[in-house]
């Protein structure tokens, strides 16, 4: 289920939901030369149409390229507009969500909830360390209130861990979730929901910040309260900072798109 969640390129779909990785297998291949000169946003029957010189943009399966509100087509024009010489994929990361959500969301939106209520089933935010007291706080810090949002917004009182044996979440807490997430099934939302979620390896971060209940930046550090303890006591890895930077970077756009899709 989760290959057809990743970007789409040439009709194939890659498999990979590392950031980096994707790129590593985009770059086998010779970048495209930027082939047009004007980047517009036309009004359709049923959205707003990418055009590359007056010529609709059309997804690796040949969908067109139409998004809910001019925002988010304003979105993906921008990232066709940004490009050089070269049209690099790596960087058209709301135009990556895009493709995901039209050519492989539309056609596969239960499944795609459902992995999201399956992140929530072990959801990042109900495992705890038992120690050192500093991680612990920090932790309890970046986590609690995005916990005490779910209890009180979405009726989902989930359970509490400590160290990496599963715990078994509440039915209703889990069907609280899923009812919260079901008017939220328009392809490109749940594709940015999705990616939010694998990315943060938490539904509650994800859908905090579709609510704006929390900002992107603030889940995404809330995501890695471990591995920035970590850092600070056994320093970073170049490679592992790389990656992250690239997780980052989608993870913001996501945001961005949700952001766009609330207005016309």
């Amino acid at each position: 289920m989760r290959d057809i969640l990743n970007d789409l390129d040439a009709g194939k779909y890659l498999s990979d939901p590392d950031p980096v990785r994707r790129a590593q297998i985009q770059m086998r291949t010779p970048l495209p030369k930027r082939f047009y000169e004007k980047v517009s946003v036309d009004r359709a029957e049923t959205g707003h149409v990418v055009k590359l010189d007056g010529k609709p943009a059309r997804t690796p399966a040949r969908a067109l390229i139409e998004l809910p509100t001019e925002k988010a087509a304003l979105l993906v024009a921008g990232e066709f507009s940004a490009q050089e010489e070269m049209i690099n994929p790596v960087t058209m990361p709301v135009m990556r969500l895009a493709n995901t959500a039209i050519d492989g969301v539309a056609r596969e939106a239960d499944a795609v909830l459902e992995d999201i209520l399956r992140f929530a089933s072990s959801d990042l935010l109900c495992y705890r360390a038992d120690a050192p007291e500093g991680l612990v706080q920090r932790q309890n810090e970046a986590w609690d209130g995005v916990l005490d949002w779910a209890r009180s917004a979405l009726g989902a009182r989930l359970n509490l861990a400590e160290g990496v044996i599963h715990v078994d979440q509440p039915r209703e807490a889990i069907a609280a979730i899923g009812l919260h997430l079901r008017p939220r099934s328009d392809p490109f939302r749940l594709a940015a929901l999705h990616l939010m979620t694998s990315l943060t390896g938490s539904a509650l971060l994800a859908l905090a910040v579709e609510a704006g209940e929390r900002d992107a930046e603030t889940a995404w550090k809330a995501a890695h309260v471990d591995e920035d303890w970590q850092i600070e006591h056994w320093g970073q890895d170049s490679e592992a900072m790389a990656r992250r930077s690239a997780r980052r970077r989608d993870m913001l756009a996501a945001a961005r798109l949700i952001e766009a899709l609330n207005q016309d």
